[in-house]
């Protein structure tokens, strides 16, 4: 786990200050394209180009069960999690569709499934079947947590290997929105009501029983919620360790990341609390309608690119934002300066 805490590089100074004022120079008052100018400035930095480009997507999809689902907070079975890797590994998951059109290398890896699907292009790294039921124990052991962290710092090197120019990481996993919800709530020290919400469509009964299971997890543990690897190993699930890790060693090797949802800037809450110098590296696809992806994007002061009303995970939210950022290296790649359009500036 140590890997967790090695420095990260710090965004660089010259490549961020010569996009900025390309910025200036295209043709067009400033400021005018927005949030598109401040994409493209921050990715020049990361990438340490003039030209900063989104060519090569790398994204993995981490997969897990979790014991809380035996407490009924969800309203899908347990089932469904080995069902949708399985729908994810023949092609036909939202997200499976979104990758295409974006031309993305797409992964899925099995974190910790109650019952390893056999299927050869789902990998497996797997932290055990399941987690436990957090509300009577801790949801893994130590050394399934150091699994799990393992899976994401694995696929991030297969991104590197095959020369990403970006990292996405998704999730699924029933009952995972409940296990973000409790981390959330712990590591903001937040209302458990004001972060629950409906998941995968709950009503408004059905809410709030899950957010009373996660008022007594987290009563059951309070003494021992005091750092966010204790908050990840004791309410967190394999996906999202996993995640948090992927997030991290991205930032360590120069990795801009393009974080998903509710569940994901989870993940990436956890990572900045373990090594904040990686916030620097994350971009934020959109926001989810899930109840507590506002108040984590505050903690975060993260601008997500997109708000589309979704909430369906698996990195879909993510993936929809990708010809955004493209859109944004191509204005600033390729559009004309004053000078060699011959405009007068000042516009």
């Amino acid at each position: 786990m140590q890997t967790l805490f090695l420095p990260i590089p710090a965004p660089d100074a010259g490549f961020y200050q010569r996009a900025l004022d390309r910025q200036t120079q295209l043709t067009k008052p400033p400021g005018s394209l927005g949030m598109l100018e401040q994409l493209a400035v921050k990715l020049a930095a990361l990438q340490r180009r003039d030209e900063p480009r989104l060519e090569n997507i790398h994204i993995s999809i981490f997969a897990a069960d979790h014991g809380i689902a035996a407490e009924g907070v969800s309203a899908f079975p347990q089932a469904v999690t080995a069902e949708m890797v399985k729908n994810f590994a023949a092609g036909g998951a939202a997200v499976n569709v979104l990758a295409r059109q974006v031309k993305a290398h797409f992964e899925v890896v099995d974190v910790g499934l109650l019952k390893p699907v056999d299927l050869l292009n789902v990998i497996r790294e797997r932290a055990g079947a399941g987690t436990e039921n957090f509300k009577i124990k801790p949801a893994m052991t130590e050394a399934q947590l150091a699994i799990a962290l393992a899976a994401g710092r694995d696929a991030v090197a297969r991104a590197v290997a095959a020369q990403a120019d970006m990292f996405i990481g998704g999730e699924m996993g029933i009952a995972n929105t409940c296990s973000a919800s409790a981390m959330t709530a712990a590591l903001l020290d937040a209302p458990v009501a004001d972060i629950t919400g409906a998941g995968t469509g709950l009503n408004d009964g059905q809410i709030r029983h899950k957010a009373a299971v996660i008022a007594q997890a987290l009563q059951t543990h309070r003494q021992r919620l005091s750092t966010p690897l204790a908050v990840l190993q004791i309410l967190g699930g394999f996906e999202i360790a996993a995640l948090a890790a992927a997030y991290i060693s991205a930032a360590q090797q120069s990795l801009p990341v393009l974080v998903d949802g509710f569940i994901s800037s989870v993940a990436a809450l956890v990572a900045g609390k373990i090594n904040p110098d990686c916030q620097a590296w994350f971009f934020y696809g959109h926001r989810s309608e899930e109840k507590g992806h506002q108040r984590v994007l505050d903690a975060l002061a993260a601008e997500p690119i997109l708000q589309l009303g979704m909430r369906l995970g698996e990195a879909s939210g993510a993936v929809m934002a990708v010809p955004v950022l493209q859109m944004a290296c191509r204005l600033h790649n390729e559009m004309a300066t004053f000078s060699q359009a011959h405009v007068s500036g000042g516009l």
